[in-house]
């Protein structure tokens, strides 16, 4: 018997839908929780198909080995800290065939062990975005999250699936190189119920697409809400701001936050707003309006409501008919394209308002505001604490399923 579904469909009244076309998922298998090909399997015709290896990477504090892997397809090539899932750097070629790391990161373990780390390129856990006060009610037993947001727990709180080391496996076939990612997170980690056991893969395709397929079970009623945390510059990395990136995001709605950036549980129209990016759109265009959303995040930092013609996410067994477009980002003058599919109900647009000048990134130069952006397909946040938003429960039984498709062109 299949296991239920792990969240609620999100009924939208009457709000217009847009078809999107499907984006083929890498890896064979991928979306039923994992690559066909036995691990450690590589590409061995000696013709340049996808490769996998790994390097050691120093030490954490507390003296755990981390190691880097090398994921490459003949054209991209991503490097992939064990600690905490990161994605340090993502080498792709520009329209002229020039070769630029497109991602925001630190040169070494640490800047990404720092309290500083902006989430720069991590896997996201066990609740994605925030949740309000930090507390929520579960089957009539309230639990109590640390703090690390001001009044708000942030993220998965102050040592989320971000600051743990991973378990690496090379599960490369011929179709993609790719890594499984494996954490166990026991019953009472920062709060959260349950002992959670996730895999997350990375699988990096020869066409410049990249699937991050999530999957995780529970011993107990837990909420879970997976995401990614890397920043882009598509014009390169270190190489200035982004407001000159064109981006499109498919939805005609968001949800407003108050002054924490805690959703008030309107779902509001983008109709007439700065948050109106159905058609492609600058993304300084409109950041600077005097418009109260704006001035909370300091730019952009909101949850969009994505059109989805499945009205929900993790629809169907295998989840492929689910798996729908999200946003496009557009850099100009590279001629670079990020474009995002999903079967998340929602995406987080960052717009990298809180970098200040202090950190110092993988080419040796610092991060300043805006000169990298994060666009987190999620379920919303503070869902817990939100009965109409879709839900993020999860059960003994059920499997957590969803998958990102990063796809790269020039």
């Amino acid at each position: 018997m299949p296991a239920e579904p792990t969240a609620r469909p999100f009924l939208r009244g009457t709000r217009p839908r847009r078809r999107r076309a499907l984006v083929a998922v890498v890896g064979a298998g991928l979306l039923t929780g994992g690559l066909a090909a036995p691990a450690g399997a590589t590409d061995d015709d000696g013709g340049g198909g996808p490769t996998a290896s790994a390097e050691p990477f120093g030490t954490t504090a507390d003296g755990t080995a981390v190691e880097r892997w090398t994921l490459s397809n003949g054209d991209v090539t991503m490097r992939v800290l064990t600690y905490g899932g990161v994605i340090q750097t993502l080498e792709v070629p520009d329209a002229e065939g020039e070769v630029e790391n497109v991602v925001l990161g630190f040169a070494d373990l640490a800047g990404y062990e720092s309290d500083a780390d902006p989430y720069f390129g991590s896997l996201i856990g066990r609740y994605g975005n925030r949740i309000a006060g930090g507390t929520f009610t579960l089957d009539g037993q309230t639990y109590q999250l640390p703090l690390n947001d001001g009044p708000n727990t942030l993220h998965g709180g102050p040592v989320g699936f971000d600051d743990r080391v991973w378990t690496a496996t090379d599960v490369t076939d011929d179709d993609a190189a790719a890594l499984q990612l494996e954490l166990v997170s026991e019953a009472g980690d920062q709060g959260f119920p349950g002992t959670l056991t996730t895999t997350v893969t990375y699988a990096l395709d020869d066409e410049g697409r990249l699937a991050v397929h999530y999957q995780a079970t529970t011993d107990a009623p837990t909420v879970v809400n997976l995401t990614q945390h890397t920043y882009w510059n598509l014009a390169g990395e270190g190489s200035g701001d982004v407001y000159d990136h064109e981006l499109q995001l498919d939805a005609s709605a968001y949800t407003p936050v108050d002054e924490t950036l805690i959703p008030t549980g309107e779902i509001a129209s983008v109709e007439g707003t700065p948050f109106d990016f159905r058609e492609p759109t600058a993304i300084g265009a409109r950041i600077r309006e005097a418009d109260q959303q704006l001035l909370y995040g300091q730019g952009y930092d909101h949850n969009w409501v994505l059109d989805r013609e499945d009205d929900g996410a993790r629809e169907g067994s295998d989840g492929e008919d689910s798996l729908e477009q999200a946003a496009v980002l557009h850099d100009p003058d590279s001629g670079r394209t990020l474009t995002i599919s999903t079967t998340e109900p929602g995406i987080q647009f960052y717009s990298g308002n809180f970098l200040d000048g202090t950190l110092v990134g993988t080419g040796g130069g610092v991060y300043r505001q805006g000169d990298g952006l994060a666009l987190e397909t999620q379920h919303f946040p503070d869902s817990p604490n939100q009965p109409d938003f879709p839900s993020t429960e999860l059960r003994p039984g059920q499997v957590y399923e969803s998958t990102t498709v990063f796809e790269l062109s020039s």
